[in-house]
């Protein structure tokens, strides 16, 4: 009896520690719930990424992405930090003069100045981070980054790949470049960073040609004072269709210039009103969380289109401003449906794509990759030192 009481006892010890086991290996939940499961949503990818409540406001959905590990990204310098602070200079190909040792001036060499090429120069002791659809401002006319690329400290001046969002100039007083602090909706970012094609850069930012089956029906949003009318100075709410968009050409950007366009106060003041209401939900959605947000998940309407998701928090936080009004634009332009995307949808989304692979590197700096698969694009940006690390993951549905 002794002996079948000992092996009872021992039957139960191993259940007790094979449930223990499971309970410490349970991986890490979405403090976000799904209200109609009520239950907690599990990671949605190899790196630990988990999605937070989503926030919606009009046509735009935001998934914040969570990580509970924040990388150390202080090693890397953005593009607008650096031309900012001097550590960035980008010129017009043929303008750009270095010195010898002796201070002596030389130009580079090169056949002048390029629609699609200009020269980056890192002057600073960081190396400097480029994201496709950064907007730079000046020169000839205002560019966008072609690709995802890592700029290494003491690098000669090297031919930058870039796309032109400003047809009608090709003038200026300087040729250098400032931060505009700007990135290009997605519509004309992925004809940038994906399809790499200036002619379709072009009519993305004019809205030209909207996609079979799209609707001239576009959202409007009204710019609300603090009081809660309308904004002073008369400006009015503006949806942004092809033919609004072409009325703001030819009466405030001439040139179709992208800041011009989309920064003009007719537009601005609806981008602006947007943007704030769904910054205060996000926030509202996220509060305690701020530490591990690292990037988003985005959809217009029930169609999950876009995510930018970061090494670390502090990036994603740099970033953020100026790819939440990205995504508005891109909001506004798009038909505006009440259909609205699920949790399982963005989980759908962020699922790693197995297609044909492309890789471009350069060694001892960065891993640029991109794969496709049907409809969706994935674009990974690894560094290579100081230790290997993806320091920006983009994916993309095409239109």
């Amino acid at each position: 009896m002794h002996v079948n009481r000992r092996k009872t006892l021992s039957i139960l010890s191993a259940a007790l520690l094979i449930l223990f086991g499971v309970a410490i290996l349970k991986p890490d939940f979405d403090p976000g719930t799904n209200a109609a499961a009520g239950r907690t949503a599990p990671p949605v990818s190899q790196q630990a990424w988990r999605l937070g409540q989503p926030v919606t406001y009009e046509n735009l959905t935001i998934f914040p992405v969570l990580a509970a590990q924040d990388a150390d990204t202080s090693d890397f310098e953005t593009l607008d930090e650096a031309l900012t602070s001097g550590d960035a200079i980008v010129s017009e190909e043929g303008e750009y003069l270095h010195r010898t040792r002796d201070g002596s001036p030389v130009p580079l060499v090169s056949a002048g100045s390029q629609v699609n090429q200009l020269v980056f120069v890192n002057r600073g002791k960081r190396p400097i981070l480029l994201l496709a659809g950064e907007v730079v401002s000046g020169g000839k006319q205002d560019r966008i980054i072609g690709k995802d690329r890592i700029v290494p400290v003491g690098a000669a001046p090297l031919p930058l790949d870039v796309f032109c969002v400003e047809h009608g100039r090709w003038t200026g007083s300087s040729d250098q470049f400032v931060a505009a602090e700007t990135m290009v909706h997605p519509s004309v970012r992925e004809k940038a960073a994906v399809e790499q094609d200036q002619v379709q850069v072009w009519a993305a930012v004019r809205g030209d040609a909207p996609p079979v089956g799209q609707t001239s029906e576009s959202v409007t949003v009204e710019s609300q004072s603090a009081a809660g009318g309308v904004a002073g100075g008369g400006v009015s709410s503006l949806p942004l269709s092809s033919r609004n968009l072409q009325s703001v050409i030819v009466m405030e950007a001439p040139t179709q210039s992208y800041r011009k366009i989309y920064q003009s106060p007719k537009v601005n003041a609806s981008v602006e009103s947007f943007a704030d209401e769904i910054q205060r939900r996000f926030d509202r959605a996220t509060s305690g969380l701020k530490g591990e947000r690292v990037g988003v998940v985005v959809a217009f309407s029930e169609d999950v289109a876009w995510s930018d998701i970061f090494a670390s928090s502090h990036l994603f936080e740099t970033y953020w401003p100026k790819l939440l009004r990205s995504y508005v634009i891109e909001a506004l332009t798009r038909p505006a449906l009440r259909e609205t995307a699920s949790l399982d949808d963005a989980r759908d989304f962020l699922r790693p794509a197995t297609g044909h692979l492309r890789e471009e590197t350069e060694p001892g700096v960065y891993r640029w990759s991109q794969q496709s698969v049907g409809h969706l694009t994935e674009i990974e940006l690894e560094a290579l030192a100081p230790r290997p690390l993806t320091l920006h993951w983009l994916r993309v549905a095409i239109r």
